[in-house]
This record gives C-alpha cells, structure tokens and sequence, in this order.
C-alpha cells in the first residue's frame, strides 16, 4: 500500500473509517513536522503494533505564545513525508490552519492544574492550544492507539488525562526518549543551537544523568536530587535555568517524600533557543 497525503478531514475520517470497519487496528502520530529520528521512532513504534498508521503534520498555532517562535518554526514538508514513508506510514493528514480552525469555531479543550504548572506557566495558554488540537486530530483520525513521545512529558501527561475524563475510546502510548550521541534529546528546536550553544546543552542531559544517580541514594530527598540538579546546570555559562524539578510522575505535584515513582523535570535556555528534558526517577 503506498502512502496517500490528505489534507480534507473528512477524506480522512472516511479512510480511517473504512479500516476500522475491516477490523484493522489504526494508529496515529501528531506531529506539528520538522521531523526527526525521534518522531520516526513514533512511527516506527505504531507500525509495530499497528495494522494501518497515520501521522499527521500540522503547526499549530494555538499553542504558541505572542513572544514564541510560530512564524519561524521550520516547516520541512516534503522532507517530513519522505520520513514518513520510510518510517512505515499509511496515510499522513496535512490540514490547514483554516480547516482546522474555521472562523466560527468557539471550542477550547482546558485540563485544569496540570495545564497551570511548570509549562504552563511558562508558556500561559499553551496547554490549552494542544488539548484542543489533540482532541481535533483524534476525532478526525479516529485511532486505537495514539503515540507521543517521553519528551514532552508534562503534555503527554496532560493528554492522558483528557483522554479519560473525556472517555474517548483512543490508548495514549508514550514512547521513549531518543537522544543524539552526547545526550541531547532530540528536537526541532536543536536545529536552532549554534555549534556552542550545542556543546552547552549537553549539560541539560548530564544534569539528568546526575539526577539518577543521586535517586539511588535511599538518605536523599527529592529537593535535594532537584537542588543538586538545579547546581548543576547554574554553573554552566550560557544556560538560564527556568526549572529543575523532581515531581510525582502521575499529578506533577512538586514530591517532598520518597516513596512514589517521580520525574525529574528541567526547562532552560541555551542562547535563544528553549529546551526541556527529563527523565524517570525510582524513589520508592
């Protein structure tokens, strides 16, 4: 089967309804394009569990801030198909601003407190911007199971979450984080570092690592792990550090005790560019 492009919603819905109707199972990846081996990995990943995969490539623009970087974020759609198809894709949804968001549209999915913390407060609205778009996406592209990267853990996080309070009928998989050799998580934004603003962000996944060692040891508590994290990335010259925390992985509620799984979670910015990254901590 070679891949279609379709940028009509409801060519799509028509599509994807014909293969659930034949019994496959459909999977679906939302990206927002310039993708990497990271978003392949997604793909890749539905493909494995899948009987038919949708990507779909859409920048939004609800979810960027007046000061962010919407009007250049890279839009690379003929190298995104190609990645596309090499990863495994049936179909790849390609809409408009205009379809997605038609001047009469009045609705704004909203998850509350975990939407306000950590990325949202940084970024006010963002959240709101991915829910509403995630839930479009999911409506039209009707999949079984949805796939997100560990990344962004704060917003697959989120989406869990709306997924099941809005009881809609899709499983939220989170992928892992694929990092390149010297630890960077990889991103579309790594695109923006210059040669020494790449050296210097390696320092975010070293904070990580030190993290985990730390969480190893049973005497530490997690302001401890978070302060020595924190430490770290403040000693480096040319990161300005917006947060290093160590959160309950389930609610993002800053942990005072050990005792839960946790996630250690960091923001800064290395240059112009704003990068976050984080990982899984054991601390039972």
């Amino acid at each position: 089967m070679s891949m279609q492009v379709v940028s009509d919603p409801w060519e799509t819905q028509s599509i994807v309804s014909s293969m659930r109707m034949n019994g496959w199972i459909v999977g679906c990846v939302p990206t927002m394009g310039a993708l990497h081996e990271g978003h392949a990995s997604l793909i890749e990943q539905a493909r494995n569990e899948c009987n038919f995969v949708v990507a779909t490539i859409f920048v939004n623009p609800t979810q960027f801030g007046p000061n962010e970087d919407f009007t250049k974020y890279p839009r690379t759609l003929e190298a995104d198909l190609e990645v596309c198809r090499k990863a495994g894709a049936d179909l790849v949804f390609t809409p408009t601003a205009e379809v997605m968001y038609p001047q009469s549209a009045q609705t704004i999915v909203r998850v509350n407190q975990m939407s306000s913390v950590l990325e949202g407060a940084h970024r006010p609205g963002h959240f709101d911007g991915v829910t509403t778009v995630v839930a479009k996406l999911l409506n039209i592209t009707q999949p079984h199971n949805a796939y997100f990267g560990q990344k962004d853990f704060q917003q697959q996080l989120i989406i869990r979450r709306m997924v099941s309070d809005l009881n809609m009928p899709v499983q939220i998989i989170t992928c892992p984080i694929v990092r390149e050799a010297d630890g960077l998580a990889m991103s579309s934004r790594n695109r923006y570092l210059s040669a020494s603003d790449r050296k210097t962000a390696a320092e975010i996944s070293a904070a990580l690592r030190l993290a985990e060692t730390l969480s190893r040891d049973s005497t530490l508590a997690p302001q401890e792990i978070a302060a020595e994290m924190s430490a770290h990335l403040t000693r480096q010259p040319g990161i300005e550090l917006q947060y290093a925390v160590v959160c309950n992985a389930d609610t993002l509620e800053p942990l005072q005790h050990r005792g839960t799984d946790a996630v250690a979670l960091i923001a800064v910015r290395v240059g112009t560019t704003r990068l976050i990254d984080n990982c899984r901590l054991s601390l039972c």
